[in-house]
């Protein structure tokens, strides 16, 4: 069977941390989707730094307890997030309304980012990942973030970088 010459695009996963580059890296992925048909799952990744402080208070409160309220709070920072991810999605759709992409799915998850993406690219059957690139400091022409970079070493799925122009 010979390779596909064209790839079809019907599946498209967009990691954000809603930063402005995300929000730039986002009109690529509406573009792609609304050019080939193709459904968007937007994904934010809450990086999880368990720190010194959290033993400190399991010490003072107990570790039931201490489980009981960062489940409340997670829950209240997924809600939040997700509403900001579709407050994200809506003003897009505003600025760009003949745009027919579809957003199947919003998700927020808790854990290294990096790993978090390449799981959810990995799982489902993705077509394109489509992450934003920081560079920061004296370098930021010269590299792209951390995330994006790992993200595009590691993924077996094809992966658009895109990064911020130099004038916005």
């Amino acid at each position: 069977m010979p390779p596909k010459v064209i790839p079809q695009l019907k599946k498209i996963l967009y990691a954000t941390d809603l930063s402005k580059n995300a929000r730039y890296a986002f009109g690529y992925a509406m573009s792609l989707a609304n050019k080939y048909g193709a459904g968007i799952t937007m994904l934010h990744v809450l990086e999880d730094k368990q720190t010194f402080a959290d033993a400190l208070v399991v010490a003072a409160l107990g570790d039931e307890k201490w489980k009981e309220l960062r489940n409340d709070n997670e829950a209240k920072v997924m809600g939040s997030l997700k509403e900001r991810l579709q407050d994200f999605c809506n003003e897009a759709d505003s600025v760009l309304p003949e745009c027919t992409f579809i957003v199947e799915e919003t998700l927020v998850k808790i854990g290294d980012p990096v790993e978090e993406i390449l799981n959810e690219a990995r799982g489902k059957d993705y077509d394109l990942v489509v992450v934003g690139a920081h560079g920061h400091g004296v370098i930021a022409d010269a590299m792209i973030g951390s995330v994006s970079r790992r993200v595009l070493r590691r993924c077996k799925k094809p992966v658009l970088v895109v990064r911020l122009p130099p004038e916005a």
